[in-house]
């Protein structure tokens, strides 16, 4: 299936039902009063996050949704039936923004949320509501309401625990690919990876990760460079970030501006990114058949970025070291949930004072 991460669909919301003009005419009673019944409100629309998705292309061939309009009133004060609402499902992880606003409208992060993205009319007022002393016999009513009309945008953000960052070929796939059971395209020049694709890393019992490898990242991709922006987006969700690079890259750039160039673009599409916990991952240590040699080319990467977080050298396609980035990851996400379930107990151990 093709995945496809970005849409743009129109929601319209179903119109109020009118009132009704009716009056009460049944044998002896030749003058019973207005008796005209509401109008049903129209259907509205909602989001459904559904975890059996994983795309967004069934909504490049169906852009518009629309909920059922109200009924109308009819005589003996019979009220009109409310429209259906339109359930749209969508993958879990989608945002939805208004287009004409550019407003964040919702964020569906758990299967079965729902989010309300046009609101269905109200139904109209029959004649009943318009008898008065003075008017006995009122040939008043109210038209329902439009429902709402929206177009709308839904980008969808992977739900990861690490993101893989990189150049093109710093062997992204490769490394999810010696961790995991994920099988992504593999090849010998740049942007091979064209989507994202999602790992599951299992260490043990009850213990396992989400890893994503994330589309080549080049300079001025968070200005639509390259595969541009919309993967950047992608990294947002996870909370660990593994900065592979190639140790002596095919064109012969330098592996030290090639982190400094990410580190840039993320600072650029978000602040927020730059302060995440990131490992660096030094990929392709068996081009180096001198050991001393590639501790060297290693150790001077490090020194030259003033690495202070954990690093690692690996070798992807010969599956060497990548096991042991997988255990520490998952020591360190078994911290974190040791640690909030620590301040969680704080928090609810709650005492009066003087005790």
């Amino acid at each position: 299936m093709k995945f496809v991460d970005e849409a743009q669909i129109r929601v319209t919301a179903g119109t109020g039902g009118n009132g009704c003009v009716s009056f009460r005419r049944e044998k002896f009673i030749p003058f019973g009063g207005p008796d005209g019944g509401d109008g049903g409100n129209g259907g509205s629309v909602w989001l459904v996050a559904d975890e059996g998705l994983n795309t967004l292309v069934d909504f490049r061939h169906m852009r518009a949704f629309k909920a059922e309009r109200g009924q109308g009133g009819m005589g003996s004060q019979m009220y009109g039936k409310g429209g259906e609402d339109s359930d749209v499902r969508v993958p879990v992880g989608t945002i939805v923004i208004n287009v004409d606003t550019d407003e964040v409208i919702g964020d569906l992060t758990a299967h079965g949320q729902r989010l309300k993205v046009a609101q269905g009319g109200r139904g109209g007022l029959g004649n009943i509501h318009f008898k008065s002393s003075v008017n006995r016999a009122p040939r008043k009513f109210t038209p329902g309401t439009p429902g709402e009309v929206r177009d709308i945008k839904l980008e969808m953000r992977l739900l990861a625990d690490v993101g893989l960052l990189g150049f093109p070929n710093a062997g992204k796939s490769t490394f999810i690919r010696a961790v995991s059971a994920a099988t992504p395209r593999v090849a010998d020049y740049p942007f091979t990876t064209l989507h994202p694709n999602l790992g599951v890393v299992r260490i043990g019992y009850d213990q396992s990760f989400v890893i994503a490898d994330i589309p080549g990242i080049i300079e001025g991709a968070a200005e639509g460079a390259g595969l541009g922006i919309q993967f950047l987006r992608h990294v947002s969700r996870t909370s660990l970030l593994l900065h592979v690079v190639d140790i002596q890259p095919i064109d012969g750039s330098d592996p030290v501006e090639q982190v400094r160039t990410i580190e840039k673009e993320l600072a650029e599409f978000d602040a927020e990114l730059v302060t995440r916990p990131r490992w660096l991952v030094i990929n392709k240590s068996d081009v180096f058949s001198d050991k001393a040699e590639l501790k060297r080319a290693a150790d001077d990467i490090v020194a030259r970025l003033d690495w202070k977080e954990p690093w690692f050298l690996v070798s992807a396609a010969g599956e060497i070291g990548t096991w042991d980035v997988c255990l520490k990851v998952q020591q360190f996400f078994d911290a974190e949930r040791e640690k909030q379930r620590e301040n969680k107990e704080l928090t609810g151990d709650v005492r009066m004072r003087g005790e």
